[in-house]
Order: structure tokens, then C-alpha cells, then sequence
């Protein structure tokens, strides 16, 4: 028997599980699921699985257990590391969760959501806001990442710095193991201490444990004020500094801080109509700040103006505006996520997803700065990124006028040197972009030998054949 007839046999089994409908073979229908949304991976399957429930995931992952076939779970394909896709080698089988959609519950008193794990995050946010509720996480692809992936990988966004990172807002998960069966820890408990946690070995877990399925997800009270400013200040070192003054002068009602530097607006107002420049003069770094509060209240506003007056007078910042809109509020936002696009416009970009303690971001921005443009003169240092909670994307512009490809076979080399001054700063090589494919042999710098050991010996329980998204965050 050839390796492609059991394949084919687990297919038609498959298929009578699915229907017509949860299945695609065609490469056609399979392309949008095999390519990584940057364009630097595109790998292959026999077929993408769409199943619409749990149990027809459970079914679906009973068979690839008995054949042998091993599996890639999918939310939104949004992966910035590649872990959502398979390899070139066409083994594996992709489960996409998006056809499992459905906002299963709403419990306003008990401030929770359950959902299935293909629930887009606007989805989800709108049926929090009808509710009476907010659904914190927050960030640039919320209309097509998946409530499962964001589990997955651990997301942040920009409301790290008040409500925490997925791993925060998560009470309880539903959960397809590598064997087919269910565990529905689906509790909505804020107080359950009856031993291990077992829902955090799959957040932040990358599909390589299980299929996560379902969720039980924390809800707040919707924000009745929201604040947001454009800040120009003179370096990341005022930036933390008025970070905290303004927790201070606010009562701790910083929701979001972003650091950006001028390199990141020029691209924006070049390559990406509708964005502006707030501010009457340039500046070599701005801060965009969202300050939220449960009344409406004057005092509030007043409190966040008399702080940056002070810190204006202080030296701390240059200039300042205060949206007096929300349209206003929305055109400062929409430079964040301008920033975003406009690079790919400026050529080759290597990407670095990295953390260092809050009050470190400076050291880590010059130093690595220091290192990159020493290794490759001309080189565009981009760093911009949630600095209240210690999270910098310092991404890398090639030289202008360089060859992209010969630039990025410098991926590698250069993202080492950054590496090289994250580890000494105690840092992390992702803060929420995950490990998947692009990052696991980094692994060994971050993690000691007993660490990876442990890890690997909760991979072999809970996946002795490895068959879960094989060849991601382990190396």
C-alpha cells in the first residue's frame, strides 16, 4: 500500500464527517489556507478540513490519530511566525475553526462570553458592546483573527497595559486532544483552585497540544470616557517617564501607550492616504496614549490636560493634542495602524517581536539600534509598539536602493544581533507574535535545558506522535 492510499482512505472518512461542504481538496479552494499572510511561506496539504461543531473536529482528529496523519489547527491565518500554515511537504492535513462561529452565551452578571473558537474578534467585540460589555483585546486584525488562534498564541494588542494579554482574559477552554477527545473545561469561575491549570497549557500553546475549540472569555464594563492623545516627546526615556505620570495623575486608567518614532509617521503620511501629522512641528519619537474611565466626568479630561502641561513644562514632551472627538480620536488611531502597512511601500522589513522589562525599552532601542546599523550601514531602524507593557515591534527598513532579497537573506544575521541585546536585558524574543516556524530555533537562547525538557515532556504527553502542528515552537 502506498503512503498516499491511507491518506486517501482517512479522506473519505473525513468527508462523511464533514460533508462536501467541510472539506476543500482543490488547489483553488486551498490557496487563501496554505500561504502566510506576509508572503514569506506558502506550504501544501491534501485537503483543508472546515468542520462546523466540536465533535466533528473530534471525529476529524480521531482519524488523522489512527492514520498517522498529522494535523495543522487554523484560526484566522493571521500568524506573523508561520505557524498556521503546514510545511512544503504536503503531509499534513489543515482544520480550519472559522465554519465554528457562534457566540454560544452571554452572562452580563457574570461579566463572561463563551464562544466557538472560529468567532472573528470584531464579532465577538460587538457582542460584548451589545451585551453592555467590553471585550478588551484589541489590535490592528481584529476583523479576521479568530477568538481560537488569539488563544492559541497568546495575543496582546493594545489594551495589554490595563486588562493583560489573552492569557488574562481566558476563564476556561474546550479542547480537541491529539486522541480525539474533549476535555470541556469550559468553567466560568474566577476562583477555582483544584489543582493544575490545565487550560494554560493551550494558550499561548500554538495548536502543537490540542485543537482548542470553545472558550469562556472575561468581560469588563464598557468605558462611559475615553481620552486619547498624540504626544511628542524627545526620547523613549521621557516617554516611560510621562507613562508614569499620567497612570498617576489618572488613577491608573492608561489603557494604551504606543511609542513611535518619526521614521514610522513619515512612512505613514507617505504611503497611506487618510493619515495626518497632528502636530505643528516634528518630533524624533510621539507617544499615542487612551485613557479610559467608567463615569463621565470634566475632572477626567482636566486631570489628563494639567499632566501633560506639566509635562510639557517639564521637558518631557514638546507639544500635545487632546482628540475632542471621537472621529478626532479615530484619525490618531488610525496612524497606529497606518504605520503597519506603510513599511511593506519602503522595501524589505525583518521583523522583531521583543519584550524587555518597561523600564529597560530605551537601553534595549539604542543598543539594538547600535548593533544593526554597525552590521548594515544605511539600514532604517523602525521601532514602534505597546512600550507600557515592555513590548517593541523594532522592525528593520533594508538601506534605500538595496537589493530586498539580498537584504532579506540577512534575516537571520541581523534579527541575531537584536536577539544578543534582548537576552541581556532579560527580554523576550516574542512578546505576542508566538514562536511557530520562524522563531523555534531561537529557542535554546531564551529557554535553559530543564526548561525545554519540560516542555518537550508536556509535548510527548499530550501528543506521543507528534502529530499536532508538528515542526512549530519546538525545535
Amino acid at each position: 500500500m502506498t503512503t498516499a492510499q491511507p491518506v486517501a482512505a482517512a479522506l473519505d472518512r473525513i468527508r462523511a464527517i464533514v460533508g462536501p461542504n467541510g472539506i476543500l481538496t482543490a488547489p483553488e479552494d486551498m490557496a487563501p489556507y496554505l500561504a502566510e499572510w506576509r508572503g514569506r511561506f506558502r506550504g501544501n496539504s491534501p485537503a483543508v478540513v472546515r468542520p462546523a461543531s466540536t465533535e466533528e473536529v473530534a471525529a476529524v482528529v480521531a482519524v488523522c490519530a489512527g492514520a498517522g496523519i498529522p494535523i495543522v489547527p487554523q484560526g484566522g491565518n493571521t500568524s506573523h511566525v508561520a505557524g498556521s500554515i503546514p510545511y512544503e511537504d504536503g503531509r499534513e492535513i489543515v482544520i480550519s475553526l472559522s465554519r465554528m462561529n457562534r457566540i454560544r452565551a452571554i452572562d452580563p452578571l457574570n461579566y463572561t462570553m463563551t464562544a466557538d473558537a472560529g468567532v472573528v474578534l470584531k464579532a465577538a467585540q460587538d457582542a460584548a458592546a451589545a451585551a453592555g460589555r467590553l471585550l478588551p483585546m484589541s489590535l490592528g486584525s481584529e476583523g479576521t483573527c479568530q477568538i481560537g488562534g488569539l488563544i492559541s498564541t497568546n495575543a496582546g494588542g493594545i489594551n495589554v497595559l490595563r486588562y493583560g494579554n489573552m492569557r488574562d482574559l481566558v476563564l476556561g477552554l474546550e479542547v480537541v486532544l491529539a486522541d480525539g477527545r474533549v476535555w470541556d473545561g469550559l468553567r466560568s469561575l474566577r476562583k477555582n483552585n483544584t489543582g493544575y491549570d490545565l487550560k494554560q497549557l493551550f494558550i499561548g500553546g500554538e495548536g502543537t497540544l490540542g485543537i482548542v475549540t470553545g472558550a469562556v472569555l472575561k468581560l469588563f464594563p464598557r468605558p462611559l470616557q475615553a481620552e486619547t492623545a498624540f504626544i511628542a516627546v524627545p526620547s523613549p526615556a521621557a516617554a516611560l517617564e510621562l507613562l508614569a505620570r499620567l497612570r498617576s495623575a489618572s488613577g491608573d486608567a492608561v489603557s494604551s501607550f504606543e511609542l513611535m518614532a518619526r521614521r514610522c509617521l513619515d512612512y505613514a503620511l507617505k504611503h497611506v492616504a487618510g493619515t495626518i501629522d497632528p502636530l505643528a512641528a516634528p518630533s524624533p519619537w510621539y507617544v499615542l496614549a487612551e485613557l479610559t474611565a467608567g463615569t463621565r466626568s470634566d475632572a477626567f479630561r482636566e486631570s489628563i490636560e494639567a499632566a501633560l502641561g506639566e509635562a510639557v513644562a517639564d521637558g518631557l514632551a514638546a507639544d500635545a493634542t487632546l482628540a475632542r472627538s471621537e472621529a478626532q480620536a479615530e484619525q490618531l488611531w488610525f496612524i497606529r495602524e497606518a504605520i503597519v502597512a506603510a513599511q511593506k511601500f519602503e522595501g524589505g522589513s525583518i521583523k522583531n517581536d521583543v519584550s524587555v522589562p518597561v523600564s529597560r525599552v530605551p537601553d534595549f532601542i539604542e543598543r539594538a539600534t547600535a548593533a544593526v546599523e554597525a552590521a548594515c550601514p544605511g539600514i532604517r531602524v523602525t521601532p514602534f509598539g505597546h512600550v507600557g507593557d515592555g513590548n517593541i515591534h523594532f522592525n528593520l527598513s533594508q538601506p534605500e536602493g538595496a537589493d530586498k532579497a539580498a537584504y532579506l537573506a540577512r534575516w537571520d544575521e541581523l534579527t541575531g544581533l537584536v536577539n544578543e541585546v534582548i537576552l541581556d536585558l532579560d527580554g523576550s524574543i516574542s512578546a505576542e507574535h508566538g514562536i511557530g516556524r520562524v522563531k523555534k530555533d531561537a529557542m535554546p537562547l531564551i529557554k535553559s535545558p530543564v526548561e525545554l525538557d519540560l516542555l518537550r515532556r508536556v509535548k510527548a504527553a499530550l501528543d506521543p506522535q507528534g502529530l499536532m502542528n508538528p515542526g512549530k515552537t519546538l525545535p
